[in-house]
């Protein structure tokens, strides 16, 4: 029995001539301890996805079992990892991570509470800004409170929706490392959702590419044949990684051509200059 698992999911908006299918026949099969990663276009459904997996959302239909059962709302078992942090600005680090903490664990101690707080501070490196405003941190900094607010509420799965988009890349790959080195150390299964091909192969165990909408669909799945712990520096020289970077790129620009093409006429705009 897979962990989690997508049956026939769609989901659309709207009704009658306004209606909109985001998402079309999404199958997905995903076994506990794997880092699966789906990667896509803007535009193409991703976060939608997220929500329904997360349990924001339910789908139009098909339906969608977590350890075998429908997921029905919300749930301490799937933790999820936003792009934009979701921190609070009125309170500081240890506050952000305390808040995920008083959810999951209401009968726990003060001081109990206070001790994992600063666990997860402390595995993901910011027991020193343990009280700064989120005003007060970098980027990738606010990015690992988020994290360690979701590690702290002891998910079994942990979604992650284009966690590092808006970090610079230097960040955003030192990053990337402290998730993976996070992940080998405790296994939760982890779907990622990204936009960048290779982030995905960098991380994961399979990638997937998700289709331009409406009607977005799955396509083929790429297992990533690579040994951990991964080094950046030898993926350029690994054969493993270039194959499987150039065929996912290279059908990622084949369905982004044909999207095009599927579109019909395209509107050219007017030349016009601004006055002086």
């Amino acid at each position: 029995m897979a962990y989690l698992e997508l049956k026939n999911v769609c989901k659309s908006y709207g009704s009658g001539s306004n209606r909109t299918e985001v998402l079309k026949d999404i199958n997905l099969s995903i076994e506990e301890g794997e880092f699966v990663s789906i990667v896509g276009f803007t535009g193409s459904g991703k976060t939608t996805l997220v929500n329904l997996i997360i349990g924001l959302e339910k789908p139009t239909s098909g339906e969608i079992l977590f350890k075998g059962k429908p997921i029905d709302g919300t749930s301490h078992e799937r933790g999820i990892i936003f792009q934009n942090y979701s921190l609070l600005p009125w309170l500081n680090v240890e506050q952000n991570v305390l808040m995920g903490v008083k959810e999951t664990f209401p009968k726990e101690s003060a001081q109990v509470q206070k001790s994992m707080v600063a666990d997860y501070l402390n595995l993901v490196g910011l027991t020193m800004a343990a009280n700064k405003f989120p005003r007060e941190l970098s980027g990738g900094m606010k990015q690992r409170v988020a994290i360690a607010r979701t590690l702290a509420m002891s998910p079994e799965m942990i979604v992650m929706d284009e966690p590092m988009g808006a970090l610079d890349a230097l960040t955003r790959g030192k990053l990337q490392d402290e998730i993976l080195k996070i992940w080998e150390n405790n296994k939760q299964t982890v779907l990622l959702i990204t936009n960048d091909v290779d982030e995905g192969i960098y991380m994961s165990d399979r990638i997937i590419p998700l289709t331009p909408g409406p009607n977005a669909t799955l396509g083929p799945e790429y297992k990533i044949y690579l040994d951990r712990p991964r080094d950046k520096t030898e993926l350029n020289d690994d054969w493993n990684y270039q194959e499987t970077r150039n065929t996912v790129m290279q059908y990622l620009i084949a369905i982004g051509k044909g999207r095009k093409k599927s579109l019909g006429k395209v509107y050219s705009l007017p030349d016009v200059l601004p006055k002086i």
